[in-house]
């Protein structure tokens, strides 16, 4: 499954940049966004539910089941920042945070230790698919031609996603301070 949105992801970008930038809001096209946004995310849930319950947990699922989640909700981040439903900044911090903690999961590995998820990452992953399918849905009401309150509701998105934004700042410092903590740091500074 976590290999499958890995795959997906791709074709997020694809349809997206080829219909929705190019202003072809056909409902067919929402729909296969629709569609792929949330097979990543029932996928993602599912993975984690099914790793946890048949103790299938592995360090290499640690570090890869992230690494498609940031590959996926980057990649639509990007492409609701470049049509003007999520500002620019929410977006940089949240690529900023991403990589951030990319880093401090690489220098843990190469300790031979996998950092999982933290409950500020798991509420960052809420904000996350909130803002998302909020953004899916004003391009719902885009396609079929519903404009009235067009403009509140471009503006709840922007709010959407700056509260994704904050939150993925909560959840890095919350990973920050627990590797500040951890003897891997403490290797990582000598060194």
């Amino acid at each position: 499954m976590t290999v499958g949105r890995i795959f997906l992801t791709p074709v997020f970008y694809a349809v997206f940049a080829s219909t929705i930038l190019k202003g072809n809001y056909a409902l067919s096209w929402i729909i296969l966004l629709w569609v792929i946004q949330i097979v990543s995310e029932v996928s993602d849930v599912l993975d984690g539910h099914i790793a946890r319950s048949r103790n299938l947990v592995s360090d290499i699922g640690k570090i890869l089941d992230p690494f498609s989640d940031v590959l996926s909700r980057v990649t639509y981040f990007i492409c609701f920042s470049a049509a003007g439903l999520m500002p620019h900044w929410a977006m940089i911090v949240i690529i900023w945070r991403e990589f951030c903690i990319m880093f401090i999961r690489i220098v843990m590995a190469k300790e031979g230790t996998a950092l999982a998820a933290k409950k500020g990452g798991k509420a960052k992953a809420v904000f996350y698919f909130i803002s998302g399918i909020f953004a899916l849905l004003i391009l719902t009401f885009q396609s079929v031609g519903y404009t009235v309150y067009m403009d509140t509701m471009i503006l709840i998105g922007k709010v959407l996603f700056s509260l994704a934004a904050l939150s993925s700042v909560v959840s890095f410092i919350e990973y920050l301070v627990l590797f500040l903590k951890t003897e891997t740091m403490k290797q990582f500074v000598k060194e």
